[in-house]
């Protein structure tokens, strides 16, 4: 769903500019309070990177048409919402200034399509769905399925509205929503099946790093005069040995199957056009598209230059591509994470004292609670 230049008029794209910028403000922001330690920037960087990868894949569709990943309902279950939409907005920018994909001008439309609408409308989806399921790994999974696949419309339906705002052709609205969306859905399902397998095998290794699993472990129950209740103090189930995997194993194996992903599977990726491309040519929305402003880039089209074999090419290419991104997207992550390290001592002072306050009540409450259990039940 890359939109090129000329889809979208100057003053619409610089509103959805505007818009981009804002949310990538406020995402930076957020994505301070979602950063976990050492480990988190890599990990987003290696979350920036597959989904680069992944979009490499067109799989087919009906009616001649492909789709690709979107990548935002997996980003923002993986490591957050904020974050989340940060590496979706590294992978399109790198994109666009070195494969010529998605136009430049069109940057505001497409991070906002791709990377905002589909992180917010699949991690609300996915919060509400998390909190009336059952407390399950296998539930996190479903989530994850039902919160991408309806992601994938609600980004079609957005840019349906921007083209009904700033459109360059003049073109039947309606037939051009009821196009996009219906193949959209579609696209959804592999979207779908994408996110869930992918969050699925993380959730197998480490569901510790899955950052839409967090808060699911259950606490320890004490039953006082025939009643359960939360035990004072109690820590989270820890880890299950089988599951104590390095997180830089996981990362590892992961930039592994991105290089492999970009590398090798991605020339058996399919050729027709993607979902917005068909739509496009169908209903002559792209009767006023600009040569992208890169296009002589020695990666457009995701192919090296000067290299006559297709395979090894677009191989390259997808391998630069990969490289490139992870660099950018755990740079960018880093940056935020020190950020985050270099809070004021003020800051800092006041959050001890505050810590310690609580402590010292939560002592006095401990003492008390304990004192009460032990006359009135025992615990399981």
């Amino acid at each position: 769903m890359h939109v090129p230049d000329g889809f979208i008029n100057a003053p619409t794209s610089a509103v959805t500019g505007v818009i981009a910028a804002g949310a990538i403000a406020v995402s930076l922001r957020g994505a301070r309070r979602e950063q976990g330690g050492e480990r988190t920037a890599p990990l987003a960087g290696l979350v920036a990177a597959f989904i680069f990868a992944v979009q490499m894949l067109n799989f087919p569709v009906a009616g001649g048409t492909s789709g690709h990943l979107l990548g935002g309902a997996l980003a923002a279950i993986l490591v957050g919402p904020y974050t989340g939409v940060l590496c979706v907005s590294v992978v399109l920018l790198m994109q666009g200034i070195l494969f010529a994909d998605g136009g430049l001008t069109a940057l505001g439309v497409n991070i906002t399509t791709m990377a905002i609408v589909t992180t917010v409308v699949a991690y609300a989806l996915f919060r509400g769905l998390v909190k009336v399921l059952p407390r399950t790994r296998r539930s996190v999974t479903a989530a994850a399925f039902v919160a991408a696949l309806v992601s994938v419309p609600a980004a079609a339906l957005a840019f349906t509205l921007m083209y009904a705002i700033g459109g360059t052709t003049d073109v039947s609205i309606g037939k051009v929503a009821t196009a996009m969306i219906g193949v959209h859905v579609l696209i959804g399902i592999g979207e779908a099946v994408i996110t869930a397998l992918t969050v699925g095998a993380v959730i197998a290794v480490r569901p510790d790093l899955v950052y839409g699993a967090r808060g699911l472990t259950q606490k320890l129950k004490l039953r006082v005069n025939g009643e359960l209740v939360d035990a004072p103090g109690a820590e989270p189930e820890p880890v299950p040995a089988a599951s104590r995997t390095s997180h830089r194993k996981v990362w590892a194996a992961g930039l592994i199957t991105s290089l492999l992903l970009a590398g090798f599977v991605s020339f058996y990726a399919s050729a027709n056009p993607d979902g917005l491309e068909k739509v496009a040519t169908d209903h002559g929305i792209d009767k006023k598209a600009e040569e992208h402003a890169v296009a002589d880039s020695p990666l457009a089209d995701y192919g090296v230059e000067d290299v006559d074999d297709d395979r090894l090419s677009g191989g390259l290419a997808g391998v630069i591509g990969v490289g490139v991104t992870v660099v950018a997207g755990t740079g960018v992550f880093w940056a935020v994470r020190r950020r985050t390290d270099d809070t004021s001592p003020s800051d800092t002072t006041n959050a001890t004292d505050a810590t310690d306050a609580k402590d010292a009540t939560a002592t006095t409450s401990t003492t008390s609670t304990t004192g009460t259990t032990s006359t009135t039940g025992t615990s399981v």
